[in-house]
């Protein structure tokens, strides 16, 4: 079958890598795509937003199936925009409805969702810029850390974790009155902290049943011990040794499946993969966040590790079937390491030569694109994460070793990445 990948970043050329190993998969097209993902697949002009584009590709192109890798699409409803036009209605797309997408594009109605169905989830409220002084008050109540999340979507930079109330009511202000976050602050969460450690979960589902995935755990922050600002991650690892089986049994029994069964419940079309952000708290899980797509970097190691043809699963998904199969895993560890540009998540340069990206050892190392362009003998920079070292091996020092052993060898203009990915496991 011809199929449609949407999206630019590692997250969309390990989808694409894992989509080209299938039988099934005839022509395999990317829009925009990277540099990484042209190896594998044709790209094509447009963003993953562009609807109308997409639309005549998909007519152009005989596609069979779209699958979504970023979330700006899924929550401006390009789902909804396919069941809706009859000359797309025939064509499968990997990913939930508009309304779906809301466990990603609002923190509030996420919030509100799992206190409907019983989610563990960190005590909140939240305010409009009309309630500021009542918001301002109920930080008050709180003990400190405090944690301001903007409503919408920012990019990944709408979360706010401060250690002072002072802070936290300008920082609060700063959202509410002076836009900060734009449109994404019109509404702020205010949330109790949670303390513990973070692990990602990844549900693959049809609406009815489900398959999780193997866990991941990134690595947010620029600098080494998780200091420095918050990026898109810098690094991720999988499996984790703390989400053992008692703890994802845990997870399975009060976030997956009354998430999945609580948007059947409540009429809510989702189709696809859901992201859930926990937090280990004394071996309880807790969500501190939903995505209604998956992760970056996690994909990139997560990817890996799934023996199973994507695309058979993915069919399952469309036609409701996902029920007679069973995820097969590779036991192997697996690594990734983000290469970045100097001065991101701040400013930085573009268009800075690539060299040393050896080729791809199947079952061993790849490194999976995000902000590249050009062609082999002439890669650029295109953004800040550049591009993702992931590696197996039989365990994390193994895995690890590889991943930084190649790392070492690519070259860039104030190349940047972590030292320590893995090392706290």
């Amino acid at each position: 079958m011809n199929i449609l990948l949407l999206g630019s970043g590692g997250r969309e050329h390990a989808l694409a890598w894992k989509l080209k190993q299938s039988p099934k998969t005839g022509r395999l097209f990317v829009a925009p795509g990277n540099a990484g993902t042209a190896d594998v697949a044709e790209n094509l002009p447009f963003g993953a937003t562009d609807f109308e584009a997409i639309k005549k590709a998909c007519l152009e192109n005989d596609i069979q199936m779209v699958v979504v890798g970023p979330e700006e699409p899924l929550v401006k409803g390009i789902y909804d925009f396919f069941r809706q036009d009859s000359a797309l209605q025939h064509i499968p797309l990997i990913g939930p409805s508009r309304e779906g997408a809301r466990l990603e594009g609002s923190k509030d109605f996420a919030k509100a969702f799992m206190q409907r169905h019983g989610i563990p989830t960190a005590a909140y409220r939240s305010f409009t810029a009309a309630e500021e002084a009542e918001a301002a008050d109920y930080l008050g109540t709180l003990q400190a850390p405090y944690v301001l999340k903007a409503d919408g979507l920012a990019a990944g930079k709408g979360v706010l974790i401060l250690d002072k109330l002072e802070e936290a009511r300008r920082e609060l202000g700063a959202i509410l009155d002076e836009g900060r976050f734009g449109e994404a602050g019109n509404k702020v969460v205010i949330e109790s902290f949670l303390k513990g450690i973070e692990c990602s979960v990844f549900l693959l589902t049809d609406g009815e049943h489900y398959l999780t995935l193997p866990v991941a755990k990134d690595y947010k922050r620029l600098g080494e011990g998780g200091t420095g600002p918050n990026t898109g991650g810098m690094g991720a690892v999988s499996p984790v040794p703390f989400a053992d089986k008692a703890f994802l049994q845990k997870v399975d029994e009060r976030i997956s499946r009354p998430t999945v069964e609580g948007l059947r419940a409540e009429g809510i079309d989702y189709k696809g993969f859901i992201f859930l952000g926990l937090m280990n708290v004394d071996g309880d899980p807790y969500v501190i966040e939903y995505n209604c797509r998956m992760g970056d970097p996690e994909t990139q190691v997560v990817m890996p590790r799934i023996c199973n043809d994507l695309v058979v699963l993915l069919e399952a998904v469309t036609s409701g079937t996902l029920d007679r199969h069973t995820l097969i895993k590779d036991p192997h560890a697996a690594v990734t390491v983000v290469l970045a540009s100097g001065g991101y998540p701040g400013t930085y340069a573009k268009g800075l030569p690539i060299t040393g990206i050896p080729e791809a050892v199947p079952g061993d190392f790849i490194a999976f694109h995000a902000a590249t362009t050009g062609k082999p003998g002439d890669l650029r920079t295109n953004g800040g994460r550049v591009l993702s070292v992931s590696a197996n091996g039989s365990d994390f020092h193994e895995a690890r070793n590889r991943a930084y052993e190649v790392a070492a060898g690519i070259h860039f203009e104030n190349i940047y990445y972590r030292k320590d990915i893995g090392l706290d496991l």
